[in-house]
């Protein structure tokens, strides 16, 4: 298995990701999955509201600060519907669990590593394109979660980097390309065709 998997959340489903990833997790297998905010959900915005307003009515009586924990924030979101696809309670879930880092946006060190999809999650690939869907981004707004702005606009300078990088690299190789096409091999050639190559 390669060390850690870096998987982008964007365009993917919310329930089947986390099936996914959660079983991946049971194998040993290290995930992060970045830019959470724009995962999707099948069913309207205003359905998940009323879902969300009613887990929120959900919590113990005489000390709601034991539980249960109403989430706002995307990765969270993501997070504890995956931590329901797996038993978390015995000491193999908790360690399955703690293989995962789910972040919104795409922080510092993930910024520059390749990003994985997983199609078997698409929307595009596994819902009919007339079906609602919503934004797990918006449903945190709506719900109180006060950095959506702040990740937009994160995201935003992180892709104007990510643009001169990516110039700069197509142009370095270019020239590696007009390099290898002039270079002259005639002398060298004998040797290497002796080594096998």
């Amino acid at each position: 298995m390669p060390g850690t998997v870096i998987v982008d959340g964007r365009g993917h489903l919310l329930g089947r990701l986390c099936s996914i990833i959660a079983k991946q997790l049971l194998w040993g297998q290290k995930v992060v999955v970045v830019r959470c905010e724009e995962i999707l959900m099948s069913g309207s915005l205003m359905r998940h509201k009323v879902k969300y307003a009613d887990f929120r009515r959900k919590r113990m009586n005489t000390n709601p600060t034991v539980g249960p924990i109403h989430f706002r924030s995307p990765a969270r979101i993501f997070w504890r519907t995956l931590r329901g696809m797996i038993p978390h309670k015995t000491v193999r879930g908790a360690l399955a669990l703690s293989r995962l880092a789910a972040f919104e946006g795409i922080p510092e060190p993930y910024d520059k590593k390749k990003r994985m999809v997983v199609p078997a999650a698409l929307k595009v690939l596994r819902m009919r394109a007339d079906r609602n869907f919503c934004v797990l981004g918006d449903l945190s707004k709506e719900v109180g979660w006060g950095y959506s702005d702040l990740i937009k606009r994160l995201e935003t300078q992180r892709k104007v980097k990510e643009q001169a990088f990516y110039t700069e690299k197509k142009a370095t190789k270019a020239l590696r390309g007009k390099a290898e096409a002039a270079a002259d091999l005639s002398k060298v050639t004998p040797t290497l065709s002796k080594m096998g190559h």
